[in-house]
């Protein structure tokens, strides 16, 4: 064992590693040690100042869930050049084995070359490895629903087609937050049996549960269920 993964080992919380196990579903409850993501985000500003960084980023893959995390947390840390972040995110993706390690992973330095990323994530979209399609449908919601919106962006999501929940879950999620953000542009894509019926529903679902979308709309979102 690593003095970097000792580390994480000295922040271990059984309880809650007992409590979020259940929320993780696709990792076996022995790789989870019970680290908290806050704390692993803090941890990782001392990791990324030592001598050991280098070695353990090239460690893939990683025995333990909280070393995934605190792999995307010092990507996001050590590269500020996008190139090198997307050599170095395309490296970690298919070690990526859950949702909440995926979804966590979100640099910033994705902002300054958005047109660059959206390359890689239509490459993304199309991956056979469940995980990277749903970071790429992650990544179009957090970073491509305002200024860098483009309608082509939807009708990518639209057309996934899976029998896997976090994909089909995502997808949902794309579809409700961008009904906040891109209500006209979207819309078309309920109002016609394009996504698949669980898809759909679920979409509606979490926007009716938004704060974001006002009554009048949601009660013409509930028509559209199918």
């Amino acid at each position: 064992m690593t003095s970097i993964t000792k580390g994480l080992f000295a922040l271990q919380d059984e309880a809650y590693r007992d409590f979020h196990a259940k929320l993780i579903p696709t990792v076996p409850k022995e790789q989870i040690i019970g680290v908290r993501m806050p704390d692993v985000r803090k941890y990782a500003k001392q990791v990324a100042k030592s001598t050991d960084v280098k070695a353990f980023l090239q460690e893939l893959p990683h025995a333990y869930y909280e070393e995934n995390n605190l792999h995307g947390a010092l990507l996001s840390l050590l590269y500020r050049d996008v190139e090198e972040l997307l050599d170095e995110v395309e490296r970690f993706l298919p070690y990526v084995d859950n949702w909440a390690t995926c979804d966590m992973l979100s640099p910033k330095a994705f902002r300054k070359n958005l047109p660059l990323v959206y390359g890689h994530i239509r490459q993304w979209l199309v991956s056979p490895h469940p995980y990277t399609v749903r970071f790429g449908i992650v990544t179009l919601r957090g970073d491509y629903l305002e200024d860098a919106f483009e309608p082509e962006m939807p009708e990518l999501v639209a057309h996934i087609r899976s029998d896997h929940y976090y994909i089909n879950m995502a997808v949902a999620w794309y579809f409700s937050e961008a009904l906040v953000k891109q209500y006209d542009a979207v819309i078309p894509y309920l109002q016609k049996p394009i996504l698949d019926v669980w898809t759909h529903n679920k979409a509606i679902q979490k926007a009716l549960e938004s704060y974001r979308i006002e009554t009048t709309v949601k009660e013409y979102l509930k028509t559209l269920k199918r």
